[in-house]
């Protein structure tokens, strides 16, 4: 036992990913609150806490999907060789530590953010552990599709976080963690299709088979794309909407390149090629509210 295995539990990457969608949210959405123009103008408090609200929170949920998953873990060769299948960890003390750490988030959430954003971080924690990964990744095929919401999540706290509450804007720019999640995913799901099958998780390729699940994922994105741009309706500037089409484009072309070419080998290309995808387009909402610039174009319910 030592404390990289707890890093390791806690899946620092996801972590990453989160922590940097909630700040760039909180960020942008400081150019909405209730001081309109004054982009990035937020507290060292709320960066802060909302850092490591949001921290404490991924890392105890991952801890928790680590502890539930202990099974399945052992029998796929991908994840032999985390922790608790290896015997370093046992999964009593996983267990405790990712409970702990979850309710120690939502703590530091209520008493210093606000009831929405703490709301947010709660739900994306049940999402996550109850709904994705006790509920829906073993009995159904959506399970990647509805459990995205869990990253959602975390970017509505953040815009949460700078206005108090969840706009309609808010809301459609957490949704893009909701749509860039299960064609991301699933071409993870291609790559790993038999361990998924050996374990009985429903994953999609599973079901339908490697070149189905590529059609899907191109249509998926053949969405998120349009979506992503639209969001220049309300209220979103130039410096959005330029990284929104240029990135979402990249992922179409990949993804399309592998409904050609639906193979394990090409389908972790594609996943590694569009990971970037989602902290490229936060960063760049984040940077959008500090040098906005609009389009001119109509806004909606602005």
């Amino acid at each position: 036992m030592t404390a990289r295995d707890y890093v390791e539990v806690s899946k620092p990457r996801i972590v990453v990913v989160l922590v940097i969608t909630a700040v760039t949210s909180l960020l942008a959405a400081s150019r909405f609150d209730s001081t309109p123009g004054t982009a990035w103008d937020v507290t060292a408090w709320q960066l802060g806490f909302l850092t490591l609200a949001g921290a404490l929170a991924s890392m105890g949920a991952s801890a928790l999907n680590h502890y539930y998953d202990r099974d399945i873990d052992k029998i796929m060769d991908r994840t032999a060789n985390r922790p608790i299948p290896a015997g370093r960890l046992s999964p009593k003390n996983v267990l405790a530590y990712g409970i702990g750490i979850s309710i120690l988030s939502v703590v530091i959430a209520w008493f210093t953010l606000n009831p929405v954003a703490t709301g947010m971080i709660a739900l994306g924690i049940f999402f996550y552990v109850i709904i994705y990964t006790a509920w829906l990744k073993r009995s159904n095929a959506s399970n990647i599709v509805i459990g995205g919401f869990a990253g959602s999540a975390a970017s509505m706290a953040g815009w949460a976080t700078a206005t108090g509450s969840i706009d309609l804007l808010g809301f459609l720019v957490g949704w893009l963690v909701f749509m860039w999640t299960p064609p991301h995913f699933w071409c993870l799901a291609i790559r790993a299709r038999e361990e998924y099958a050996s374990v009985r998780v429903p994953m999609l390729p599973v079901l339908v088979g490697n070149q189905r699940t590529a059609s899907y994922i191109l249509v998926n994105t053949a969405i998120l794309l349009p979506y992503s741009v639209a969001l220049a309706f309300f209220g979103l500037g130039i410096l959005y909407t330029a990284v929104a089409a240029v990135s979402g484009s990249l992922m179409l072309v990949y993804h399309y390149k592998l409904t050609k070419n639906p193979t394990p080998e090409f389908a972790w290309k594609a996943y590694k090629v569009t990971a970037p995808y989602l902290v490229v387009i936060f960063v760049a909402l984040a940077l959008d509210a500090l040098f906005y610039y609009p389009l001119p174009i109509p806004l909606i319910g602005r």
